[in-house]
């Protein structure tokens, strides 16, 4: 993966830097032929050639004879430069500023010659002119220092050939350096890529114990590795802890319902025993206590079930319109009305003699049933219960009392499945499931549950529908 991802990388940098040559060579080709054609245009342009042709502005005729101007001799001293003028025949006229050694008869030939190839230390330039009664050349020379004459001969086949093979060559170095600078270039920046997939792969194998550091131009990539894998990191001990905590419900709750089930069946083998004849008093009570525990089973079947669906999002909320005051006080007579709780301090109060929403009655006062009874059996018999229903903005239910409290353990856990608060005794087992199905009720109709408890201060819920 590593050098997949390289490759790919330093294939872009060579493919640019490659059109880039071509442009480059396309331009600088342009700029000449631009610039050959605005020298062949150019009449104007200062070079030798032109300043040779433009002399014949300080020569003129006078008696038959050539002149150069006062202007011209100065021009020619102040450039170094020398005029001879020929016949004909080759023989020197006259000249002005010739230095020695300067041939005093020209062959036609020696004047091609002189004109083609460099007299160094000068270059000649051949002019001619027509006066009244003859014709005469005239060699203007100019020094080194100020014009320059190169003689190429070639072949247009192999002037071709040649330019190929430099461009050739040119785009093969080209393409090298841009292949070692690439590489170099994207090492910087597929190096901590490389690395990115390396942590991805700890992760990915349940090592969540990673933390990387790195400054570069991937810092906040790396960052949110870190991030995901400190999140991953708390998700697995949170599904340690709740699967440690679903084995022991499921030890629990196996316990729960194997007592019942025992003395179901032990009562129903006294029933059935033939030999042993039963009182009506005494299969009264034997019927009662199968009862009762046939029906505890069926209450921790159906908490279990009904977590299930909740959970699933099968269960279908029946809406309908309810008056909430009305329900909210239907629970309290209820809870009251058992012999075991008649005693119990339970105030309730309302803002509002009629408070309805559209709410599936049924499961909505199971919810507050639980949340109620909990405040009921997780403390002492004298503890106060205020219940105040209100409605606003937003209808809010606030269940609150002075009891025991929650630890702030017991309190972080306290809508968890199949968790079972530290104070649970003999006398309230459950099935530990109904904070949470509380929980996913009012959810799903939207609401929202919130609890605050301190030890030995009480426990407030706060239900906004």
């Amino acid at each position: 993966m590593k050098w997949k991802v390289t490759g790919k990388f330093i294939f872009t940098i060579v493919a640019v830097v490659i059109l880039v040559v071509i442009l480059n060579i396309m331009t600088i080709l342009g700029l000449y032929l631009s610039g050959f054609q605005n020298i062949k245009n150019n009449k104007n342009l200062n070079s030798p050639e032109t300043f040779a042709r433009d002399f014949e502005q300080y020569m003129y005729e006078k008696d038959g004879n050539l002149i150069v101007s006062e202007d011209g001799i100065n021009l020619l001293e102040k450039l170094g430069a020398w005029i001879q003028v020929l016949n004909d025949y080759g023989e020197e006229i006259y000249s002005i500023n010739m230095p020695e050694g300067v041939p005093k008869k020209y062959t036609p030939f020696d004047i091609v010659n002189t004109y083609k190839y460099k007299e160094r230390p000068y270059v000649n330039f051949v002019l001619e002119k027509d006066l009244t009664n003859s014709h005469i050349n005239i060699i203007l020379a100019l020094p080194s220092s100020y014009a320059d004459r190169v003689t190429i001969n070639y072949s247009l086949n192999a002037a071709i050939y040649q330019i190929k093979i430099i461009v050739i060559v040119t785009l093969i170095i080209d393409a090298l350096i841009a292949l070692i600078f690439g590489y170099l270039f994207s090492r910087k920046l597929t190096k901590p890529i490389s690395e990115i997939i390396g942590n991805i792969d700890i992760l990915s194998n349940g090592n969540y114990t990673l933390y990387t550091k790195n400054n570069g131009i991937y810092k906040e990539v790396f960052e949110n590795i870190n991030d995901l894998s400190d999140t991953l990191r708390r998700n697995e001990i949170e599904r340690k802890e709740l699967e440690l905590m679903r084995e022991e419900w499921l030890a629990n709750i196996t316990h729960d319902i194997k007592t019942p089930l025992a003395s179901i069946q032990g009562y129903a083998e006294i029933i059935s025993d033939k030999d042993y004849e039963f009182s009506k008093e005494e299969i009264q009570d034997y019927t009662e206590i199968i009862y009762s525990k046939s029906k505890y089973i069926k209450e921790l079947v159906d908490e279990l079930n009904l977590s299930t669906r909740l959970k699933n999002n099968a269960v279908t909320l029946n809406k309908q319109n309810t008056n909430l005051v009305a329900l909210v006080r239907e629970i309290i007579i209820d809870i009251l009305n058992d012999s075991r709780y008649e005693n119990r301090d339970i105030d309730f109060t309302t803002n509002i003699d009629v408070i309805e929403k559209e709410v599936d009655a049924i499961l909505l006062k199971r919810a507050l049933t639980n949340l109620i009874f909990n405040a009921i059996v997780h403390n002492k018999e004298d503890v106060s219960i205020k219940i105040e229903l209100t409605k606003i903005d937003k209808i809010t239910i606030v269940i609150k009392d002075n009891g025991n409290g929650i630890s702030k353990k017991d309190l972080n856990h306290i809508f968890d499945r199949y968790y079972r608060g530290t104070n649970t005794g003999e006398a309230h087992k459950g099935s530990g499931l109904g904070m949470a199905i509380s929980k996913e009720i009012i959810n799903n109709h939207d609401g929202d549950i919130e609890i605050e408890s301190k030890l030995g201060r009480g426990t407030e819920i706060i239900i906004t529908l």
